[in-house]
């Protein structure tokens, strides 16, 4: 599913609010901000589809060592 961009007014003080909160969940502030209105919608009963996966890239061999991690270099 395509994602949508669209403008967002907020008063400052929820904006550093939900910010803070985004970072303190690791997640990104479009991130925390989905997810809140999800959980609203999921609270008044609303039926979402299944969200798609991420697809990221897999590093390649090369550029992990023996335990998986990433090769500085």
């Amino acid at each position: 599913m395509a994602r949508k961009a669209f403008l967002l007014r907020i008063d400052p003080a929820v904006l550093a609010a939900v910010q803070t909160w985004a970072e303190d969940d690791l997640r990104s502030l479009n991130g925390q901000i989905e997810y809140l209105l999800r959980q609203a919608l999921v609270k008044r009963g609303v039926k979402l589809p299944a969200r798609e996966p991420v697809d990221e890239p897999a590093p390649e061999a090369s550029e992990t060592g023996d335990d998986g991690r990433p090769v500085a270099g």
